[in-house]
């Protein structure tokens, strides 16, 4: 159940903001939205506090050579629950949700090796009591992402322009990830705006190198920082899953109009019986049944497609959030 803390339009600038840089220091943000420094860094504390948002270090794992896959389980009812939380408590895992009825979970996973993924996919996933069946799509190409959702966007291209970072070096050379890197990355995910001083004492690094490794790996396109706020929080409260199939001459125009929808906030080529994915927010019922059938259906090439809503979330961007 969500609490009573509402977001008034300083809230919206805020998170918006820290959509586009989740490390952005808040005098720049105050700055960019017309307030006080002071203003920004108490409106984030209590956000924070209450667990409505946090912005989390995610890695990026194609950048790695990792493989990312959608993983769709079918299980009983009264083991669903359960099952959703052992996958939230992994490290590899995202963006874990019951559907439909409950009986059905969706994840995101990335894998580092091929033993991963056999191990994950072929031993612990099937073996697991009371799942029915397990299907994995391989993310082949992605069109839209997380944190470039247009549906909760306040700023102009001005104030956003103010605070976009620099954009990952596609030429730099492959990073080598270590334990230490591998300590700062886990410390990231539960606080991407953890001080130096924090960080420094999970890698046992200086505050000086801590600073200039966190820069570098996010340089390389290896670490990106998101938000994790419920869609419900800013105002979209129907949440679903489309799997679609859509023919192949069609596929590249069809996943590109739908990444440009404002309800999209993820689409992907997959592999399996459907080839793409889409992670659809909408208002309410009504503006998703408006969205399937006046924006969606109307694209040419989509043969099929199945709509799950979500349920209930689990586990969004980093491990599951206590306020």
């Amino acid at each position: 159940m969500m609490d009573d803390v509402m977001l008034d339009p300083v809230d919206r600038g805020l998170v918006h903001a820290l959509r586009i840089d989740g490390r952005a220091p808040f005098s720049r943000i105050g700055a960019v939205l017309g307030v006080s420094e002071n203003t920004v860094a108490r409106r984030y504390r209590r956000l924070r506090s209450s667990g409505v948002l946090r912005v989390v270090g995610a890695v990026n794992g194609p950048r790695l050579g990792y493989t990312s896959w959608t993983i769709r389980l079918r299980c009983t009812p009264d083991a669903a629950g359960a099952i959703a939380g052992a996958l939230a408590a992994r490290d590899d895992t995202s963006f874990v949700h019951l559907l439909s009825g409950g009986t059905e979970i969706s994840c995101n996973t990335q894998t580092r090796s091929a033993d991963e993924r056999d191990a994950l996919l072929l031993e612990k996933l099937p073996r697991t009591r009371r799942v029915i069946g397990v299907s994995a799509h391989l993310l082949l190409r992605s069109y839209a992402l997380p944190g470039t959702w247009l549906g909760p966007a306040v700023l102009s291209e001005d104030q956003a322009a103010r605070l976009r970072p620099p954009a990952p070096d596609d030429a730099a050379r492959p990073v080598e990830v270590g334990d230490a890197d591998r300590a700062l990355l886990a410390a990231l995910a539960v606080d991407g705006r953890a001080g130096h001083a924090e960080l420094a004492r999970a890698t046992g690094w200086s505050e000086s190198t801590v600073r200039r490794r966190a820069e570098a790996l996010r340089g390389a396109g290896v670490l990106q920082y998101q938000v994790d706020i419920e869609p419900a929080r800013l105002g979209f409260h129907a949440e679903a899953r489309l799997w679609t199939s859509v023919r192949p001459s069609a596929l590249q125009d069809v996943a590109t109009a739908m990444a440009a929808h404002p309800e999209v906030s993820f689409v992907a080529l997959t592999t399996g019986p459907t080839n793409l994915v889409a992670v659809v927010n909408c208002r309410d019922t009504e503006d998703l049944a408006r969205y399937l059938t006046e924006r969606v259906a109307p694209l040419d090439g989509i043969a099929t497609m199945e709509t799950a809503p979500v349920i209930r979330t689990v586990k969004r961007a980093g491990p599951p959030m206590r306020p």
